[in-house]
């Protein structure tokens, strides 16, 4: 699939649609709860039903027939074994997460499989594997090269582990599955990147009254026994989605007003509208109440500046373009695990701005992008959501048309981002490729 975007003037009020991190945490907890609960407003994309898909072959009933509130009777922490492989499709939250679930099997002569798309299988899980099979499971790489597909045999029994987090999803894993295990689990975590994704999974332990002891995320005790009761909850809007409006605002000098967004949330994408506010574009909040919160984004002329990107990896493409409209230099840094995203990202947005005409060039763990004079080219998404995102955003900044390959990888987290951009102005479209 093909998109195609011509220069843009937008305009107007967009209401972000629901969070991709809470939405799949809140399938994973309805799931293993004990009742029946209801996700109210939740995101309707690839992954989300990757994941409803993966915990309804562990066990859980879950009923997706009303797009705006889902119903799920948990199996009360007795998760299943299929017989089938469980395909998690793109989903990489849904891969790390459902392993440590898939470690709460009782019947110890079953074997969870789990597998994803070529690209899952090519991200790192070997750290994970390692802290479940301390704790008690049996969990490994089926190829041995500690990446999917993986086969999880037993229970989680507790017990001492030490995790280097590369990506936040390995400790969300344990903090998710270790309350349900047999006894009391102890963490040490050397190296955690993007925190703030795990202050997400804490808040939803909070939320169900989960005992746990946490010592700056850095050595975290849980005690076993413990169970997920039912909930009903609505989903909060997503920071990562917002991002992309914020910054077309940004480039484009359009004012952009997002309704529903909450700064009081975790979500680590909130500081994207820091760092624009750093770079000279004024953000401004308003609005009380939940669902009544908004954030307006008037773009102005922008200055470069170095960005610690630790915290929100997810960002960084998106980011990568405003760097081009900035004055000076840009250097967005500390963020290694980009390239072990859906794609090496960092590779990847120096490789399609420059087709762009960008002054760019990678760091180990980062960009430099200096102010260019962009124009329209022809472009791999290399099948990344967020790629094929953040270039629509360049073209619609650009005189002539930027054409945008795999653009169909919008529907893992964000299917309406055509349509919603559209209603603002922008002038993209959607076209079957070849």
């Amino acid at each position: 699939m093909l998109l195609k975007v011509r220069k843009s003037r937008l305009c107007g009020k967009v209401e972000i649609p629901a969070s991709k991190s809470h939405t799949i945490r809140a399938v994973a907890i309805a799931s293993l709860a004990s009742g029946t609960s209801y996700i109210r407003k939740p995101l309707i994309s690839y992954d989300a039903i990757s994941a409803v898909k993966c915990y309804g072959a562990m066990g859980a009933d879950i009923n997706t027939d009303n797009d705006q509130c889902w119903v799920i009777c948990g199996n009360g922490g007795q998760v299943v074994a299929p017989k089938e492989v469980i395909d998690v499709g793109n989903s990489g939250t849904t891969m790390r997460l459902a392993t440590g679930s898939a470690a709460l099997c009782r019947d110890l002569s079953k074997i969870i499989r789990l597998t994803g798309d070529e690209q899952i299988q090519n991200r790192p899980i070997a750290p994970l594997l390692t802290s479940l099979s301390d704790l008690g499971a049996n969990a490994y790489s089926v190829k041995g090269n500690g990446k999917a597909p993986v086969e999880v045999r037993g229970r989680l029994r507790g017990g001492k582990t030490s995790i280097n987090c590369f990506t936040s999803q390995y400790l969300s894993s344990l903090l998710l599955c270790t309350p349900l295990g047999d006894g009391d689990t102890e963490i040490d975590v050397p190296l955690l990147n993007e925190p703030d994704y795990v202050k997400i999974t804490c808040d939803w332990l909070d939320w169900q009254g989960i005992r746990y002891q946490n010592d700056s995320l850095r050595h975290l005790q849980v005690p076993g026994g413990q169970g997920f009761k039912a909930f009903d909850m609505a989903i909060p809007a997503d920071f990562s989605s917002a991002t992309f409006f914020m910054v077309a605002a940004a480039i484009l000098g359009a004012d952009i007003e997002m309704e529903g967004l909450d700064f009081r949330d975790s979500q680590p994408d909130k500081a994207v509208a820091g760092y624009l506010a750093d770079m000279g574009c004024p953000v401004i909040r308003g609005g009380t109440g939940v669902g009544k919160r908004t954030l307006r984004v008037v773009g102005k002329s922008l200055k470069g500046i170095e960005i610690d990107m630790n915290g929100t990896p997810d960002a960084l493409p998106a980011m990568a373009v405003v760097g081009a409209f900035a004055e000076g230099e840009t250097r967005l840094v500390n963020v290694p695990q980009a390239r072990s995203k859906e794609t090496d990202r960092i590779a990847c947005m120096a490789k399609e701005l420059s087709k762009m005409g960008a002054d760019i060039e990678e760091l180990a763990d980062g960009l430099v992008i200096r102010k260019s004079k962009l124009h329209a080219a022809r472009v791999d998404g290399h099948w990344d959501h967020r790629i094929v995102m953040a270039l629509s955003l360049a073209g619609m900044a650009v005189e002539g048309e930027t054409i945008i390959d795999t653009a169909e990888a919008m529907n893992v987290t964000f299917p309406n981002f055509v349509e919603l951009m559209r209603s603002l102005g922008g002038e993209l479209e959607v076209e079957a490729g070849c």
